[in-house]
């Protein structure tokens, strides 16, 4: 046969054993491969112990409670990268000829993004049972991180980098505002210069979100640093932060998600305000777009804008009524 060298590792099971070595390299954990993959740390060991045995070299090492990647290790994983690339793009050459029936669609999306991505993927697969879907939700650097490496089909950024090759397809508008508990001093007050917000404790989201870095674009426009009082992780932190009574925050309209509103909560009459932040599309320059993906972006196109008109209908009549 061809490629008769690799004869041996065929015959040992290596594209499993390959699936769980690269996800314990990527991962940085055994344990966390086995939950990634649904399987026991044991059995990840296990698979782990037989790709090294097969190929005569240690894989990883591990130094206090940490394991990292040998030298064949390291060479490994590059090769790992090469080979699921390849049977990645043979799947989607595949799909091509099997139409929608089959096939699969990794999205990941920024934290805001969850508000509308699941009824998003819900409608899609409502009309194409047969593909198989994953969502995987982070702050703007790990999809940077993510969109670097090229694991997802697509991603959705309210801020697209701007150092890479990257195609970007606005599909949604995402609305950034002030938001403060209801009975703050300044929630009844309308057309408020952004100076109004130099003595105010504010809650800023972590390094690396999207968030975060409007935020700061905000204020050096203004001119003044705002006083960080406390910096939190995750936007529903930052909301419940505010209930508490703890400060202010810069965040997306849709924290609050799309279908409900908060009588505890305002929204701040500040000038320049609301900044808009596009929900985009976006893919590396030369990618391939698997006809799922494709697919959905064809849905996402008219579904956003369905969905997200229905809302602001329901926001405008909301605020009405609040003032």
């Amino acid at each position: 046969m061809p490629y008769s060298n690799i004869r041996k590792l065929l015959r040992h099971g290596l594209l499993p054993q390959l699936a769980v070595f690269e996800a314990a390299a990527r991962l940085g954990s055994f344990t966390r491969a086995g939950e990634s993959l649904h399987m026991a740390q044991p059995t990840v060991s296990t698979q782990i112990k037989k790709l090294s045995d097969t190929l005569g070299l240690a894989l990883f090492e591990q130094v206090g409670r940490r394991i990292h990647l040998t030298a064949a290790g390291r060479v490994l994983y590059d090769g790992c990268t090469e080979i699921f690339d390849t049977l990645s793009k043979i799947d989607n050459n595949l799909s091509h000829l099997r139409g929608l029936e089959s096939g699969r669609l990794k999205l990941a999306v920024s934290t805001t993004g969850k508000y509308f991505a699941p009824r998003l993927l819900a409608s899609f697969m409502a009309r194409h049972p047969g593909v198989e879907v994953s969502l995987q939700i982070y702050n703007r650097q790990g999809l940077i991180e993510r969109l670097t490496r090229n694991e997802d089909d697509l991603y959705i950024f309210a801020n697209p980098p701007t150092d890479q090759e990257v195609v970007c397809q606005p599909i949604l508008d995402n609305p950034l505002v002030v938001f403060a508990r209801a009975d703050h001093p300044l929630a009844s007050q309308r057309g408020l210069p952004i100076e109004s917000l130099v003595d105010e404790p504010f809650l800023m989201r972590e390094a690396g979100s999207g968030t975060r870095m409007v935020a700061w674009e905000v204020f050096d426009r203004a001119g003044f640093e705002p006083s960080v009082r406390m910096e939190l992780s995750t936007n529903e932190a930052v909301r419940q932060a505010i209930l508490a009574g703890l400060g202010v925050s810069i965040l997306s309209r849709y924290t609050l998600g799309l279908d409900t509103e908060n009588p505890n909560l305002a929204v701040l009459d500040i000038h320049g305000f609301p900044v808009q932040r596009p929900w985009q599309f976006v893919y590396p320059v030369g990618k391939q777009i698997s006809p799922s993906a494709r697919a959905f972006m064809e849905m996402v196109r008219t579904e956003a804008k369905t969905m997200v008109q229905d809302h602001l209908g329901h926001e405008a009549g909301y605020n009405a009524g609040a003032r």
